[in-house]
């Protein structure tokens, strides 16, 4: 391997904040130094990979083709660098942290209990926590950059580990104001006729919603919106004319209080499993480990 010629991290850094500032003189003010060095080093960049990175339109620098991959491995090792200094302060003062990646879903209705629950019965670790899509969460995990997830979707990685948490079930539910409200059985070719308010399409339920459906014929549903939050989704079926397939986790709350009817569909159910994931080179973590013994004992 050739080692002759590696970027600099500071040269890495600086086509970062150059792109993510906006600028070279919004990036100088960011990493404190000259907008003479900030130019130097992006010309090291260029030398370094044989490419032009960055070009002028108009008043603006862009990417070029090279700038945009070169710009995606700067985040990516700028980032492992963070981690690692991360783990190295761990090491120094003990192991007593877990980067810990849930989903949107989870994190807005299961998550918060389990960390109070955590807490009060280990108050000497902490737990850092992040949402985001299943996806990128699998990326992070097996990248090294979180030590366990919690998921809506089992991880199809050679390097993670998953375990079967809890069962969950997605359920078509409606406000008191709906047609629907108090209905039997709805008949599964029904469900072409209603309009819906669901989560956004990279989200794991609706992910594992629209398989569900095509496995049974059903390609394309009215959606009238989708909503990056299931807490606003229950909000606005209480207020209006559209029903939505949502986490029976979820709405457990809304449909005991009658906030929300569940609409049993003749035929369906979409039953599914929240995973605990982590990878094979972490299986050493004694706070992950104190954590998924937590999680095992319930809420």
């Amino acid at each position: 391997m050739e080692y002759s010629n590696l970027p600099d991290l500071k040269h890495l850094a600086t086509l970062r904040a150059v792109v993510e500032q906006g600028g070279v003189s919004e990036a100088a003010r960011l990493l404190h130094i000259g907008q003479p060095a900030v130019t130097k080093r992006l010309r090291a960049l260029d030398g370094c990979y044989a490419a032009g990175l960055m070009q002028r339109q108009g008043r603006t620098l862009e990417l070029t083709p090279a700038g945009e991959r070169v710009y995606a491995f700067a985040r990516l090792v700028l980032d492992h660098q963070a981690s690692l200094l991360d783990d190295l302060d761990s090491l120094r003062s003990g192991r007593n942290r877990l980067r810990l990646e849930v989903t949107f879903a989870i994190g807005e209705h299961l998550l918060p209990s389990q960390l109070l629950r955590f807490s009060e019965s280990y108050p000497e670790y902490r737990i850092e926590s992040r949402m985001g899509y299943s996806r990128r969460i699998q990326r992070r995990l097996a990248t090294g950059l979180s030590d366990l997830a919690l998921l809506e979707q089992a991880p199809d990685h050679p390097e993670i580990l998953v375990q079967k948490w809890l069962d969950d079930e997605l359920v078509l539910v409606c406000g008191q104001g709906h047609a629907l409200w108090g209905s039997g059985l709805l008949p599964v070719t029904e469900l072409g006729n209603l309009r819906y308010v669901l989560r956004e399409s990279q989200s794991s339920m609706r992910i594992t919603l629209d398989k569900a459906l095509k496995d049974i014929g059903i390609d394309q549903l009215s959606v009238a919106m989708e909503v990056g939050s299931t807490d606003t989704i229950v909000e606005m079926l209480q207020h209006g004319g559209h029903v939505s397939f949502l986490p029976r986790f979820a709405v457990d709350d809304a449909l005991s209080t009658g906030a929300l009817y569940h609409i049993k569909i003749q035929g369906l159910r979409i039953n599914r499993t929240l995973w605990i994931a982590r990878t094979r080179s972490n299986l050493k973590n004694s706070v992950a480990e104190a954590f998924i013994q937590l999680l095992r004992e319930g809420p």
